[in-house]
């Protein structure tokens, strides 16, 4: 154990940091256990938060024998989010998450040398693979009747809803604030002003409701053709279809014997075999499959939501105080919208947010003065 007077200043920093890092691994694989319905799963979160306590009381005690108290081990923001989101729409949502957050760490330790004498390094990538694995629908069962049940739930495209909810709101927030600011630089009047932000919301929202039906109706019925196919296959060479499966899971880690035995018994249940190897071989289910109208219903909304913000000023007032009203309203907008992009990256809520409300303005702001000279050399 390191003596108080041979810690440094930058070593102490060092170890608060990865003190408040593993606090946070912690809460975040207890949350996730506490949220998973899956006994199997919910075991493995809790043996990954055991981990993380063993970590965590590494650099508790680094600390204090530095002389120092402990911070105060309050989760991040970030980890009582995705605690949150597990809750309520289950850990399949942020399992993705998780996995890229656990990815970045992967060398977090590989230079500290307290951390590679303890194991630590090890430990990082072990837990990124776990998530690779979860992420792929990799985790085993040796019941055949849960493969695809658990390798269904954890694939990496479910992950991504949050992700693009939260850049379709952005879209429309900084695309028609910026028109928005744009037009009020000519300054041709309120009603012009505001019929130009409904506009470009309409214009936008429908353009990106029309673009995913035609993108999601386009995957389906590729989809829909591959499935078509699979499905003469176990009609025609069901013994071949046993074996391709087999195969498959020998890949992931199986027994010769227990992949054939879990592939004869998935397909004696044509539609579980069709279910099974769709997953496998085109990376899809039936299941997976959204709706094209509720994907493009879900476009428009969002992107509908986030363009509101800087037209709504203009629906009550104008000049200066609609100007005002709409940089308050969309950099508020902006900011929340940035943070909840550290959700994915892992970096600061302030960092992210503030990055994002400063492009923003600062877009809108050059549009603005755009806008000036052009109704200025115009004459309006």
């Amino acid at each position: 154990m390191a003596d108080r007077e041979n810690v440094s200043d930058d070593d102490l920093a060092r170890y608060r940091r990865n003190f408040a890092a593993e606090v946070d691994g912690v809460e975040l694989y207890r949350l996730l256990a506490e949220a998973e319905e899956s006994p199997a799963l919910k075991t493995l979160y809790g043996r990954l938060a055991e981990a993380e306590v063993r970590h965590r009381d590494l650099w508790a005690e680094r600390i204090k024998a530095a002389g120092h108290a402990l911070p105060k081990a309050k989760p991040s923001f970030r980890v009582r989010t995705l605690g949150w989101l597990a809750r309520r729409f289950g850990t399949g949502l942020v399992a993705p998450i998780v996995m890229r957050l656990e990815m970045a760490d992967t060398g977090m330790y590989d230079e500290q040398p307290e951390a590679v004498a303890a194991g630590l390094p090890n430990d990082e990538r072990s837990h990124a693979r776990v998530f690779q694995q979860l992420a792929k629908g990799r985790h085993r069962d040796d019941a055949a009747s849960q493969i695809a049940r658990i390798e269904g739930r954890h694939r990496l495209a479910s992950g991504n809803a949050l992700r693009a909810g939260v850049l379709g709101v952005n879209d429309g927030l900084t695309s028609t604030l910026i028109l928005v600011m744009g037009v009020a630089g000519a300054d041709p009047g309120r009603s012009f002003v505001f019929l130009s932000g409904l506009t470009g919301l309409l214009a936008g929202a429908f353009s990106m409701a029309v673009g995913e039906w035609v993108s999601v109706r386009s995957a389906a019925e590729a989809f829909e053709r591959e499935l078509e196919i699979e499905r003469d296959e176990i009609e025609m060479n069901p013994e071949e279809e046993v074996e391709e499966l087999a195969l498959i899971y020998e890949a992931k880690g199986f027994t010769r014997e227990q992949a054939l035995d879990a592939a004869r018994r998935i397909m004696e249940n044509k539609e579980t075999a069709l279910d099974t190897l769709a997953r496998e071989e085109l990376g899809m289910s039936p299941d997976d499959l959204a709706s094209p109208w509720v994907a493009a219903g879900t476009s428009f909304v969002l992107f509908a939501v986030g363009a509101f913000l800087p037209v709504f000023p203009w629906m009550i007032t104008g000049g200066p105080v609609a100007i005002a009203g709409s940089a308050l309203f969309a950099g508020i907008g902006l900011f929340l919208a940035g943070a909840a992009t550290s959700l994915f990256s892992g970096r600061s809520i302030w960092l992210t947010g503030g990055r994002n409300l400063g492009l923003g303005l600062a877009l809108s702001a050059f549009t603005y003065g755009l806008g000036a000279l052009i109704g200025a050399g115009i004459g309006i």
